[in-house]
């Protein structure tokens, strides 16, 4: 194993760390949703000069190096780059992340009342624990589009003043045969109807509760219930990002995977140098649910960017794309199980991510015999430790836990498909998929310092 990175950090350094990682749980606070994600990086670029692809194509405007350009996937992925010096069809320096957590998501039909409760119906997004959402403090982030195409952002939960909404569980008196389940099934999925309301509208006589909640969401946002059939409404937990541990050394947040890998890949890509190699920094929808839809890593919307900037650079051909992808190294950003003491029984010791022992690189992924992983080549493995060693950045290999003990995935199979040199890399997190996860502080540091030295020197 090797040392652990908080030793060999000056105060200065210590400084610095506490001070990205401020802006981290800022950011975490701020994005509980990928649209919210999107908003909040759009706003960040446009005032670094970035242009938008589409304006860009509209205005058939000649590309240069060093032009920054981002392309806005229907408000819930996001592309950037960076244009070097060196033809794009050269290859790119690309990291990827993906900006969507595990969750409740409303139903279509969510709102309806049983003995005087109000409750909304939820669908679960993502691999979670059902019975970890229960009794908790729970924040309602989304829009509603109404038919004339007018966009309500919803965010009920998050200021003091707000109230909050939840999942009720059933008392420890009368809980014998409900204890006797496994734990998949303590809490089931149709059981996720959040609590929203007790108070009848006294004018009413049925479902005067729905009648009251209607009235309300009438006053305040100009919602109707046949809204519901339009939007995009995510149950998360509420409250801010904190410190975690009496010394400050960590981070609980909702939303860490992946967010943790979007924020320090974002960071890194606005830090790091203009070179010869076009730079880009991807950060998708849908991979909690298999990198699915038009936001998602599996549709085209990135590879069609490639070929708008190829066209606008005077380089497009039938090949251009393919010929880009083909000479492109990425690194793809997402979490690692961390090793944790308590559950050792589910990890290998010898092959397992250290909180506070660096960057992890996770050569395959995938289930019980690598199935569905991406499996990195030695020659670029080889290539990435140089540039980590050379940049004095702490980093790991690991896998994600024991072999048939579960595994997992990542976007990296996607771009490998286009021929990328890819690897998954990120930081390792404790809670995993939890409302409420742990990450190490100099973990996300030398993340953040390891991308930067990927995308000046790969």
């Amino acid at each position: 194993m090797k040392e652990n990175a908080w030793k060999k950090y000056q105060q200065e350094e210590v400084e610095q760390i506490m001070a990205l990682c401020e802006a981290y749980k800022t950011f975490l606070s701020r994005c509980k949703t990928e649209r919210e994600c999107v908003t909040e990086i759009v706003h960040r670029v446009e005032q670094k000069g970035f242009w938008n692809l589409e304006k860009l194509v509209r205005e058939n405007r000649k590309l240069n190096p060093g032009d920054k350009i981002y392309v806005n996937n229907r408000g819930k992925a996001i592309a950037l780059f960076v244009l070097g010096t060196d033809p794009i069809t050269t290859g790119m320096n690309i990291l990827g992340a993906h900006i969507d957590s595990p969750r409740l998501d409303l139903k279509a039909t969510p709102l309806y009342e049983e003995k005087e409760f109000a409750y909304l119906d939820t669908h679960y997004y993502g691999g979670i624990k059902k019975y970890q959402w229960v009794t908790l403090p729970l924040a309602l982030h989304g829009i509603v589009v109404k038919k004339d195409g007018t966009k309500i952002n919803i965010q009920i939960g998050e200021k003091e003043s707000d109230p909050v909404v939840g999942i009720t569980d059933l008392l420890p008196h009368l809980s014998e045969e409900q204890l006797k389940k496994t734990a998949s099934k303590v809490i089931e999925g149709e059981k996720l109807d959040i609590l929203i309301g007790n108070y009848p509208q006294k004018d009413s006589k049925e479902n005067a509760v729905k009648e009251n909640i209607l009235t309300l969401l009438k006053e305040v946002y100009g919602i109707e219930e046949d809204d519901f059939l339009s939007a995009e409404i995510e149950v998360v937990p509420a409250g801010s990002a904190r410190d975690f541990g009496l010394d400050r050394s960590m981070v609980m947040g909702y939303g860490q995977d992946d967010r943790v890998c979007a924020f320090s890949s974002l960071e890194a890509f606005l830090k790091a140098r203009p070179g010869k190699k076009t730079i880009s920094c991807i950060l998708v929808d849908k991979e909690e649910i298999g990198s699915v839809g038009a936001t998602g890593m599996c549709s085209h919307f990135f590879d069609n960017a490639i070929a708008e900037i190829c066209i606008l650079l005077g380089e497009y051909s039938p090949l251009a794309t393919r010929r880009v992808l083909n000479h492109s190294r990425m690194l793809s950003s997402d979490v690692n199980a961390a090793y944790d003491p308590l559950y050792k029984d589910a990890m290998d010791e010898r092959n397992s991510s250290y909180f506070s022992h660096g960057l992890v690189f996770c050569k395959y992924t995938g289930s019980k015999g690598k199935s569905g992983s991406n499996d990195a080549d030695a020659e670029y493995l080889a290539v990435l430790r140089k540039i980590m060693d050379d940049a004095n950045v702490s980093f790991q290999i690991s896998e994600l836990g024991k072999v048939d003990a579960g595994g997992g995935g990542t976007i990296a199979y996607i771009l490998a498909n286009y021929n990328v040199e890819v690897v998954d890399c990120g930081v390792g997190v404790l809670n995993m998929h939890a409302p409420w996860e742990i990450t190490s502080k100099s973990d996300i540091y030398e993340s953040y310092r390891g991308y930067i030295a990927f995308l000046e020197n790969a």
